[in-house]
């Protein structure tokens, strides 16, 4: 399911968390049923996480702060699916790459 206006998801505003490290999109809670379902040119080598272009996660398109998605939304990793707008990961990522940090909904 992909959310079109920033305002309702601000993650297709910006990307950051997917164009911070080769090391962040690494599989970890993921059974091999769960990994089967992601598309191998997405996998690294090692197979132990996403494949990077640099830092930059393979499955992310679009401009970073502008409009991202991801190819693999749906079906991708835990490491994913855990970062949360405002988070202690979200804010690094957004920092690095020169964008405001995000307001925590309490």
């Amino acid at each position: 399911m992909a959310i079109e206006n920033a305002t309702e998801n601000p993650c297709q505003g910006c990307g950051a968390c997917c164009f911070y490290s080769e090391n962040w999109p690494r599989f970890t809670t993921e059974d091999d049923a769960e990994l089967d379902l992601i598309p191998l040119e997405y996998v690294n080598a090692r197979q132990s996480g996403m494949r990077c272009d640099g830092d930059r996660c393979s499955a992310l398109s679009g401009k970073i702060g502008v409009a991202t998605s991801c190819a693999i939304y749906a079906i991708r990793p835990e490491v994913c699916r855990a970062c949360m707008p405002g988070d202690a990961e979200c804010t690094m990522a957004r920092r690095r790459h020169g964008l405001p940090v995000l307001a925590v909904e309490s």
